[in-house]
C-alpha cells in the first residue's frame, strides 16, 4: 500500500483550462491545477481550484490569486497520513484567517481581499469537493450534467450579493462533498461569467463537442458564454479522467510481494551489508534482530516478515506499514524506523534500538507498583498517542507487549502494522480488514461492534493496560474463547478496580471507570482529560464512586447480602411453622 501502484493502477487525468477578462479591464479570476509525481499521487491525489474575485472590490484579484497558488502548494505539503478532507481543511482555514486579517487591517477601505473558492481533488477512486462563493463545480458522466455545489447568494431588488466569500469571516463555512469517480467521468470548475450565461444542456452540449480535449472544451465554454452577452471575467476548468487506481487482488499481491522474504537468520550471518549482532526474538508469525551496518558501524533492530505468511496479502500490507507509520512519526515516545541508506533486496525494515524490556515483563517485575510510577508511564503513553492522533492515526493494537521501557525509564510505542491512517484508508484497496484490530483483552469494544475505531478505542486499550498496571488484572471478563463480534455494549460489565486494590483512591476509580466505558461515546473526549483525572482528585468522580448503589459498587457483595437476608427469611418462617 505504501509503494507505488502498478501501473495497470495508477489514477490518470488531464487539466485544460481558461481564463479571460471579458469586457472587464482587469481579470479578477484565477485558476491552477497540478497532478505530482507517482508516490504523492498515490498518496495525495491530484488537485485543481478556481476563485472568482469580488468584483467591488479592487484588490479581490490579489485573493482570488492567493488562494489558487497557496491552496496547491500548502496542500501537498500537508502530511501524508492526513485525510483529504483535514488536509484541505486544514489549508482553507490557514488562508481564510490570513484574507480576513488583511481585510480587517484596511477596515473602511474599498480595496479588501474579498473572493469565491471551489476545489477538487481526485484521491484513489474519490473526489472530493471544497466551495463557498458562487463558483462551481459540475459533474459531467455520459451527457448528463450535475451540478455539484450550491450557490451561496441572496438576492436583493434583483442583484445577487454573496451570502459567503473567501476572507469575509474569521470562521469560514465550508461545503464539502464527495463523489465516486468512473472513468471517462468530466469534473468542470466554472465562474459565474461562465455559467450565468450558459444553460445546463448547453454547458454539457459543448463539453460532448470536444471529447478527449479539456482545453478546447474549455476555450469553447468561454468563447460561447460570451457570445451570450457575458460582461463578468470568464473562468473555465475542465478535468478529465482517464484511469482510476483500482486494484485488482492479483495487482495488490504482485506490487507486497515485489521483493522476497529474507531466511531466517542467525547470529553472524549478514543481510544487504547488515550483520546479525543478536537475535531478538524468532517466531512464527515474524523475526527481529539487533544488527549493525558495516558501511557505517551504526546499530539497527532489523525485522523481516515468516516465511510463513509469504501468501497473505493483508499480513503483507501491514508489515510495510509499519515501516511507513515509523518514518513519518517522530517522537521521543514512538519507536522510529529509517529509510534504508541503500536499496532493499530483500523485505524488511530498520528500526530504532532500544535496549529495556517491554511493558508486560516490567509489569511481572512490579505487581503492585506505585501510582505516581503508573501515572508517570502514562504521561509518556499519552504524548506518544498524541503524536499518533495529530497525524490522523489509530493504533489499534496497544498492549503490555507493544511498549517498550528503556533503561531510563523512557517509553516506546512499537508494532504499526494495524495502524490506521486516515489518507491511505481512503485508497481503495481489494483486501478485506474486517476483523476487528488488536489483541482480544485489550481490544476497544466500537470494533467488536463493527463499527470503525477512533482515538478513543486506542484509549480504551490505554486505559485497560492502566487498570493492569495498577490491579494485576483486566477491568473485564476474559472470554473463554476469542470473540470476534458482540452484538451490543451491555454484554460487557466492569469489574471495580478497588475489588482488586483497595489502596485506590475514589477518584481514580472513576477515572478509569469513565475511560473504559464499553460505549465510545460515553468515555473522555481527549488524552488530555483523562491524563488529568488520573493524577488531579476529581470530586465529581469520587462522588459518583462513592454514592453508587451497592450493587453496582460492588455486584458480588451484593448478591451475597441479599441471599443472606433471604436466608435468614426463610429460617425465620420455619421456626415461626415450629
Amino acid at each position: 500500500m505504501m509503494s507505488p501502484p502498478h501501473s495497470a493502477a495508477r489514477l490518470k487525468v488531464r487539466f485544460g483550462g481558461q481564463s479571460i477578462a471579458g469586457i472587464k479591464p482587469e481579470n479578477q479570476d484565477a485558476f491552477a491545477a497540478h497532478a505530482p509525481g507517482d508516490q504523492a499521487l498515490l498518496l495525495k491525489g491530484a488537485a485543481a481550484v478556481i476563485a472568482d474575485g469580488v468584483s467591488s472590490c479592487a484588490d479581490s484579484h490579489i485573493a482570488s490569486q492567493t488562494a489558487v497558488t497557496s491552496f496547491i502548494t500548502d496542500y501537498f505539503s500537508t502530511p501524508d497520513s492526513w485525510s483529504t478532507r483535514h488536509a484541505a481543511a486544514r489549508v482553507v482555514s490557514s488562508l481564510n484567517s490570513w484574507l480576513y486579517q488583511q481585510n480587517a487591517s484596511r477596515q473602511g477601505h474599498d480595496d479588501s481581499m474579498l473572493c469565491t473558492f471551489s476545489a477538487v481533488i481526485f484521491k484513489s477512486n474519490t473526489l472530493h469537493c471544497f466551495h463557498v462563493g458562487d463558483s462551481r463545480i459540475w459533474h459531467c458522466r455520459n451527457g448528463e450534467v450535475e451540478q455539484l455545489t450550491r450557490d451561496h447568494v441572496h438576492v436583493e431588488r434583483g442583484r445577487n450579493f454573496l451570502s459567503r466569500a473567501f476572507g469575509a469571516d474569521q470562521h469560514l463555512e465550508l461545503d464539502y462533498l464527495t463523489r465516486t469517480l468512473e472513468p471517462g467521468d468530466r469534473i468542470l470548475l466554472s465562474t459565474d461569467g461562465v455559467h450565468e450565461h450558459l444553460t445546463r444542456s448547453q454547458i454539457g452540449q459543448l463539453l460532448d463537442s470536444h471529447p478527449g480535449d479539456p482545453v478546447a472544451a474549455s476555450a469553447l465554454l468561454i468563447e460561447q458564454a460570451m457570445a451570450a452577452g457575458s460582461d463578468d471575467n470568464l473562468t473555465a476548468l475542465l478535468i478529465e479522467v482517464d484511469e482510476l487506481p483500482l486494484e485488482t487482488p492479483d495487482e495488490n499481491f504482485q506490487r507486497l510481494s515485489a521483493l522476497p522474504i529474507p531466511p531466517v537468520l542467525s547470529l553472524g550471518n549478514r543481510i544487504d551489508d547488515y550483520e546479525v549482532l543478536d537475535v531478538i526474538f524468532s517466531g512464527t508469525r515474524s523475526h527481529m534482530y539487533r544488527v549493525k551496518d558495516l558501511a557505517s558501524g551504526q546499530l539497527y533492530v532489523l525485522k523481516a516478515p515468516s516465511e510463513n505468511f509469504s501468501e497473505d496479502s493483508l499480513y503483507l500490507d501491514g508489515f510495510m506499514r509499519e515501516e511507513w507509520v515509523g518514518r513519518r512519526l517522530d517522537h521521543p515516545n514512538v519507536m522510529k524506523t529509517f529509510a534504508p541508506p541503500r536499496p532493499k533486496r530483500l523485505l524488511y525494515y530498520l528500526g530504532e534500538y532500544i535496549e529495556g524490556q517491554n511493558l508486560r515483563q516490567w509489569m511481572q517485575d512490579n505487581p503492585q507498583p506505585p501510582l505516581d510510577k503508573v501515572r508517570d508511564l502514562m504521561r509518556q503513553l499519552i504524548s506518544g498517542l498524541r503524536a499518533f492522533q495529530r497525524a490522523e492515526m489509530v493504533h489499534q493494537d496497544l498492549k503490555p507487549e507493544n511498549i517498550m521501557i528503556d533503561g531510563d525509564g523512557r517509553v516506546r510505542i512499537l508494532d504499526f502494522g494495524t495502524v490506521r491512517i486516515a489518507g491511505i484508508e481512503e485508497m481503495g484497496s481489494p483486501l478485506d480488514k474486517s476483523i476487528p484490530q488488536g489483541s482480544v483483552n485489550y481490544v476497544a469494544p466500537e470494533y467488536l461492534m463493527g463499527q470503525q475505531g477512533s482515538f478513543r478505542a486506542d484509549l480504551f486499550s490505554l486505559a485497560v493496560i492502566c487498570y493492569e498496571m495498577i490491579t494485576g488484572q483486566l477491568p473485564y471478563a476474559e472470554p473463554s474463547t476469542k470473540r470476534y463480534r458482540i452484538e451490543h455494549y451491555g454484554e460487557l460489565h466492569y469489574i471495580p478496580a478497588l475489588k482488586h486494590r483497595k489502596d485506590l483512591p475514589f477518584w481514580m476509580e472513576g477515572c478509569l471507570r469513565k475511560a473504559l466505558q464499553p460505549n465510545p461515546i460515553h468515555r473522555y473526549n481527549a488524552y488530555s482529560e483523562f491524563l488529568h483525572d488520573l493524577t488531579t482528585p476529581n470530586s465529581q468522580l469520587e462522588a459518583r464512586v462513592r454514592d453508587q448503589p451497592l450493587m453496582t459498587r460492588n455486584p458480588l457483595l451484593g448478591w451475597q447480602l441479599i441471599a443472606g437476608v433471604l436466608l435468614l427469611i426463610n429460617l425465620l418462617q420455619l421456626f415461626l411453622s415450629a
